[in-house]
């Protein structure tokens, strides 16, 4: 059991990392002239989505799939900003895999086709 919370406490560090590079690529960008406004990313909420972003054949927790739906509802690029963030592939998160995670959780008003990198979301 302690080795367990001690995997979920890393996950949710190594979320609460990507947020913050999130927000620094946001702040980047928006200085730019690129498209800002992810503002304070909540990616520990995500933690959940971490298997599954490794993992094509993993199961999708139900709580990622609520978070990922309200994230792609409001600010979708922000879902992009953290997948694929520096942090996020040390973490071990397949882009590949990451963006076909609202497909696997089915939901229905996902924005198929959008571009996420230079990944297309299913």
């Amino acid at each position: 059991m302690a080795l367990f919370n001690m995997k979920v406490s890393y996950a949710a560090f190594v979320l609460y990392l990507l947020a913050s590079q999130a927000v620094i690529f946001d702040k980047a960008n928006a200085a730019g002239g690129g498209q800002g406004g992810c503002g304070n990313i909540p990616a520990a909420s995500l933690a959940p989505c971490l298997g599954a972003a490794k993992d094509a054949r993993a199961k999708v927790p139900p709580a990622c799939c609520g978070k990922v739906g309200a994230l792609l509802k409001t600010a979708p690029k922000c879902l992009c900003a953290v997948l694929l963030s520096p942090l996020a592939i040390k973490a071990g998160v397949n882009p590949a895999v990451a963006v076909t995670i609202p497909k696997r959780c089915i939901i229905k008003n996902r924005p198929a086709g959008k571009k996420c990198g230079r990944y297309t979301i299913p």
